[in-house]
């Protein structure tokens, strides 16, 4: 008996399994990557632990249960100027401070603060003894945003009212998409 037919039926076997194990192999670069990136942290997630570091800083010197007034968060271009998106960042702040178990005092309800319509709460400094006064306030927290071309970036301050001493201190950015930019001014 020849080994000729048995050789080229081993040869053949042997091509097809390595075509059947290619074939295979290049399927398996099809399957969609078991590793996806992560999701960009939303601006709320940012802001919690902003605040939270705010906390972790200045609770210690201040103590959970000093009165605190949170003011609206401004244009760092424009002090004086606020839009929807330092209001709500001040808001979403004020939430975390006051489930971390700080003393926030509610400024909406008092006229201690110089507040304009479409603004917000905007602290003045040669109101800040007058506010102390008034309510008793032994920190502020106060804030900037700055927008970039794709970025906004964000500061936070906790101050001691006394002494203006800055207790904590947080920053973050977050991408600039739709949603914020819908929060800014028109004119930016």
């Amino acid at each position: 008996m020849s080994s000729a037919p048995y050789r080229t039926g081993r040869r053949a076997w042997r091509l097809l399994t390595l075509a059947s194990l290619a074939l295979m192999l290049s399927g398996c670069s099809l399957l969609p990557n078991q590793q996806a990136a992560a999701p960009e942290p939303s601006m709320l997630m940012r802001v919690d632990d902003a605040a939270d570091k705010l906390l972790a800083t200045s609770s210690e010197q201040l103590g959970n249960q000093a009165p605190i007034i949170a003011t609206t968060f401004v244009n760092v271009d424009q002090l004086d100027q606020s839009s929807t998106l330092g209001r709500t960042l001040s808001e979403m702040f004020t939430s975390q401070l006051v489930q971390g178990g700080m003393n926030v005092i509610e400024v909406k309800m008092r006229d201690s603060l110089y507040i304009e319509q479409e603004t917000g709460e905007l602290i003045l400094s040669r109101n800040v003894q007058r506010l102390s006064d008034n309510h008793d306030a032994k920190a502020v927290l106060l804030g900037t945003y700055a927008q970039g071309e794709n970025t906004l970036f964000v500061n936070a301050r906790l101050v001691r009212i006394a002494d203006r001493h800055v207790l904590g201190a947080s920053s973050f950015e977050v991408p600039l998409d739709n949603d914020i930019r819908a929060l800014l001014p028109s004119t930016w």
